[in-house]
């Protein structure tokens, strides 16, 4: 099963009918065997289904069409098996509104040295062919991937399938809606945002609600639902003593599920696939919402603390691009260093709501004060991250431009237990190092809120930005401060001259 097998990407061939019939069935034939190679790739976590090749302008234009108007075909990926005129594709590709990727491959990995002609030429001559279609593509300022290798290579197919992962979390975007309980945290800048370019950019759909609604389904919440999910927590998680049958906290523990429950049951009634709450409104609630949202995340949902309907919205893209991936995705935040000469790291966590996907182990369910909120003591899951290779990302409103800036991270174990910091916490390296990487995320205006995914890298992001035509910053193991400050001088130019006048 692929892990987003609801999703087609569409495969669509080039030629003309110059070459006649004898040769356009052997591009048919090979180009099937391509997309059925690529269908059949596990690393591409979408189904790829071929299309007729498209010989004619007429052809090109109702396939872009018709890929535009079916709602599960999220992509096109073009390839040209022999010379196809270009001109032939200009009103297609000005009608797709779908993402494109450019394939530059051929159906052979090897030249038959010894039995090569000009038959054998004139039919494999994808070099000659993508070359004109790479022309009108540039001609026309597509936004598009181009992927050249052979179409068997495991990269080459891996990058298909980031892409397409990417492709994924752009339909998600356009179809998402999200619920603010309350207003963001008063006076904080970045989580702050115009919602109605988000959705001119995005699509994303984002709404507020009383958090006396949300109260009110919490009370109704029969007893039997919470006896039923309090049980799914003692059989998943380690739970602590105070919170089982006789505990002095046991009743925070249902309090804990009534939450859980009415927020599924609100966001399943309205349609919602992400979430913010803030703590400064907890209007009828008795403790913020912790292991309810730890759990949302964990089955897919967004989710930003303090309002944040940006990294709520980035949460459940990121999720969804994921699908099938180990290694997990979470809301997170930058906390706190640790100025070791011998390899700086950062200190990762929240309050409460932190992922536990990106844990390896076991997780914890406990409950602590919170000296925040002026509300019960939440309950909670408790955890540290895995380790390896990672990224954190954030989406920040910039004005003019919404921007998307990622690091490259490396999730490293802690020194020493952590038992006085009873939240989900993760330490990390960033790259090249933490001096360098503050400084570049400083500069870009990074949020304090992100996302970290050790599930996918940084470019299914990157992919996903440009077809959102979203700034991307990228931080990594060859950035440096001052070519970081250079990139930044040359996008302000760049956006600014590209949005022109309005």
């Amino acid at each position: 099963m692929k892990a987003l097998g609801e999703f087609e990407i569409w495969f669509l061939t080039g030629s003309q009918d110059l070459y006649g019939e004898t040769v356009l069935q052997q591009v048919a034939a090979n180009s099937k065997a391509i997309a059925a190679g690529l269908d059949e790739a596990q690393t591409i976590p979408v189904r790829v289904v071929w299309k007729p090749v498209v010989k004619n302008p007429e052809a090109i234009l109702a396939a872009c069409v018709e890929a535009g108007a079916t709602d599960k075909c999220v992509g096109v990926i073009a390839w040209m098996h022999t010379f196809s005129p270009a001109k032939m594709w200009i009103a297609g590709l000005q009608a797709l509104t779908k993402p494109l990727l450019h394939l530059h491959t051929q159906y052979n990995r090897d030249l038959p040295w010894t039995e090569i002609d000009m038959d054998f030429m004139n039919l494999n001559q994808a070099a000659h062919g993508d070359r004109e279609f790479a022309h009108i593509e540039a001609r026309l300022g597509l936004v598009r991937k181009t992927v050249a290798g052979h179409w068997q290579e495991p990269g080459v197919q891996a990058r298909i399938g980031n892409w397409s992962r990417a492709a994924c979390g752009l339909y998600e975007a356009r179809h998402l809606k999200l619920a603010r309980f309350g207003d963001n945290m008063r006076n904080v800048a970045v989580t702050e945002g115009d919602k109605v370019s988000a959705q001119m950019q995005f699509g994303v759909s984002v709404g507020g609600y009383s958090v006396s609604d949300l109260s009110d389904a919490v009370r109704a919440v029969a007893d039997k639902k919470v006896d039923d999910l309090v049980a799914v927590y003692e059989a998943t998680y380690d739970v602590v003593a105070s919170l089982r049958v006789g505990g002095a906290d046991r009743e925070a523990l249902r309090e804990a599920a009534r939450i859980e429950i009415a927020l599924r049951e609100f966001m399943t009634e309205g349609g919602f696939n992400a979430i913010t709450d803030t703590f400064e409104n907890l209007d009828g609630l008795k403790q913020l919402p912790g292991i309810a949202a730890q759990r949302l995340m964990a089955d897919g949902y967004g989710f930003g603390a303090e309002g944040d309907w940006k990294t709520a919205i980035m949460v459940r893209l990121v999720k969804i691009m994921a699908k099938g991936l180990p290694g997990g995705t979470s809301f997170m935040e930058d906390y706190t260093y640790d100025f070791d000469p011998k390899g700086a790291k950062a200190l990762g966590a929240h309050m409460l709501e932190v992922c536990p996907t990106i844990s390896d182990k076991k997780v914890s369910c406990e409950i602590h004060p919170l000296s925040i909120g002026g509300k019960s003591d939440p309950v909670r899951l408790v955890f540290d991250a895995g380790t390896g290779p990672a990224i954190v990302a954030a989406l920040m409103d910039m004005g003019d431009r919404f921007r998307i800036v990622a690091t490259e991270i490396d999730l490293v174990a802690p020194d020493k237990p952590m038992a006085k910091l009873p939240v989900g916490r993760a330490v990390w390296k960033p790259r090249p190092n933490l001096q360098v990487a503050a400084e570049a995320w400083l500069m870009a205006g990074g949020s304090h809120h992100t996302v970290l995914t050790r599930a996918v890298g940084a470019e299914v992001i990157a992919d996903f930005a440009e077809m959102a035509g979203v700034e991307f910053l990228l931080i990594d193991a060859h950035t440096t401060a001052e070519s970081f400050k250079k990139e930044l001088r040359w996008n302000e130019a760049y956006y600014h001259l590209a949005r022109g006048l309005r």
